[in-house]
């Protein structure tokens, strides 16, 4: 019997000393990492218990809206979209001047970085889009002024190169065989010879004068001697053949533009330029032409005309800028990019283009004021360049501005509530109105409640049913559907209205304020 009684002991016994070590173990480990029977401990347990190394756990004075509305809370709540309100800690809360503090453990996760304002020489240049168009002073057209046939073509094809003086083609034309004949024989006549007829000499003289005056129409020289039965046009400048409407034995008419040829030499930019940047474009103006061909090749320009209108649906206006073509990279019809230099080499305060919040209604900084603290400042925006802005009034040379935070999101409404975070809640100034109905509904998932109300002169509204938020759950407990109450509600701006109060036949009921507020 003792040898079983021994028997059953022994597992007892291996088992009370694997219990022990283990606590030994955990009170060891709990020893070294402290921070563990925190983690262990519930969310609100842990928000009231002093963190590790007697250092206490910062308190939490309210909830705020985490879209920036002006609207508070004493305790944890979902807004209208389910987003947690978000906490705000003594420390971290605006101050009387606007400014917010930052712990640097909190700096550090929001990736905040910062820079100085200084002064430069402003990269503001207005950017535009256009393409290469022809120099329309450059283009000629030849045009015959009289009626023939084309007998030899000597360029014959569109896009050629041609100098001036160039032979382009010849042509027979019986008007013109005609004209010169003429002329040959009013020479002939011996007009000069003692005893001629006055009134034959006269005659002739009229008849050469004719014929001049109809070659010199048709801008054909009149000839020394022999009568010419062909004429050769020649090349007017140097360029390329644009248009080649001859064909050899092509009869034409006075008028007929038969070659139309272009000087490339220089050429024409023609920018569209916004509305919003034609005040800083002027005449004479040095600009710099980029080309999807040439994307490391600048070529320089200089504007010489604004147009006197405006594409109503770009709302753009061309502006023309001309440029030299000697070597003949540029081509009619090319894409170009379009700086014009607007700043010059003037020296402006600045900051990185990051750190101005537009609201679009104003223009703000976060100003660093030192120890964690960030105060919003309003400032005056001038010339806008490729990375930095020029900042006309609200800060002073050297002053450390945020210029990147993770926090902080490239939409208008996310901005405005990026601000609303760093001013003094308006929660504590929301007005406050009284009225007189009864409970339609309620919603305690949502904290709303329907409400049938008389009229509210205050706010000019006729009795009618609406949706009331609730500051808390108290605020209708013990109310009944139908039962005629008198609340107290706040409007707490974007259409929100919260009931604070409500009362039924003398009983009150109601949240309490924040603390703090």
């Amino acid at each position: 019997m003792k040898r079983r009684a021994v028997k059953r002991r022994i597992p007892l016994t291996l088992a009370a000393v694997a219990v022990g070590s283990a606590l030994a173990a955990a009170w060891w480990v709990a020893s070294r990492h402290p921070a563990m029977e925190t983690e262990l401990l519930p969310a609100a347990h842990a928000a009231e218990t002093p963190a590790a190394e007697g250092k206490p756990v910062r308190k939490i004075l309210y909830y705020r809206n985490p879209m920036g509305l002006p609207d508070t809370s004493p305790e944890p709540k979902k807004d209208s979209m389910g987003m947690d309100y978000i906490p705000v800690y003594e420390g971290d809360e605006p101050d009387g001047d606007g400014a917010v503090k930052v712990s640097p453990a909190r700096l550090q996760t929001l990736g905040v970085k910062t820079a100085r304002a200084e002064t430069r020489a402003l990269d503001a240049a207005v950017r535009a889009v256009g393409r290469v168009e022809i120099n329309e002073r450059a283009i000629h057209d030849v045009a015959p002024r009289f009626e023939g046939w084309i007998e030899r073509l000597h360029v014959n094809a569109s896009g050629d190169p041609v100098k001036r003086g160039q032979p382009l083609f010849s042509v027979y034309s019986p008007e013109l065989v005609s004209t010169q004949k003429e002329l040959a024989i009013a020479r002939e006549l011996k007009l000069d010879a003692p005893g001629a007829d006055p009134a034959a000499r006269e005659a002739a003289a009229r008849l050469a004068a004719a014929a001049r005056e109809r070659l010199a129409n048709w801008q054909v020289a009149a000839p020394d001697g022999k009568v010419a039965s062909r004429l050769t046009f020649n090349s007017p400048a140097t360029g390329f053949v644009l248009e080649k409407k001859a064909v050899e034995g092509m009869r034409f008419t006075p008028g007929t533009a038969i070659y139309r040829i272009a000087d490339l030499s220089s050429v024409w930019v023609i920018a569209d330029v916004y509305e919003k940047d034609l005040a800083r474009v002027r005449v004479g103006e040095a600009a710099q032409v980029r080309l999807e061909a040439f994307p490391d090749q600048a070529f320089e320009a200089r504007v010489t005309y604004l147009y006197p209108t405006l594409n109503a649906t770009t709302r753009t206006t061309p502006v023309r800028l001309e440029l030299a073509n000697r070597d003949g990279l540029l081509r009619p019809g090319m894409f170009a990019h379009v700086d014009v230099a607007t700043a010059g080499s003037v020296v402006r305060l600045t900051v990185p283009k990051s750190a101005v919040l537009d609201t679009g209604e104003r223009q703000v900084v976060l100003r660093v004021e030192g120890e964690g603290r960030f105060k919003p400042q309003p400032v005056k925006v001038g010339l806008r360049g490729r990375d930095h802005v020029e900042i006309l009034e609200g800060l002073e040379d050297g002053a450390e501005i945020v210029v990147a935070a993770n926090f902080l999101i490239d939409a208008e409404s996310n901005l405005k509530a990026a601000l609303s975070a760093f001013s003094e809640p308006e929660a504590r100034t929301a007005p406050t109105y009284e009225a007189v109905g009864s409970v339609d509904a309620v919603d305690l998932t949502s904290d709303t409640v329907s409400m049938n109300h008389e009229a509210i002169p205050a706010l000019q509204w006729p009795a009618m049913t609406m949706e009331f938020g609730l500051a808390s759950k108290d605020v209708i407990k013990g109310m009944l559907p139908g039962q005629p109450v008198r609340f107290t509600f706040e409007d707490r701006g974007d259409g929100e209205f919260v009931i604070v109060r409500m009362e039924k036949a003398g009983q009150v009921t109601g949240a309490s304020a924040p603390k703090g507020h």
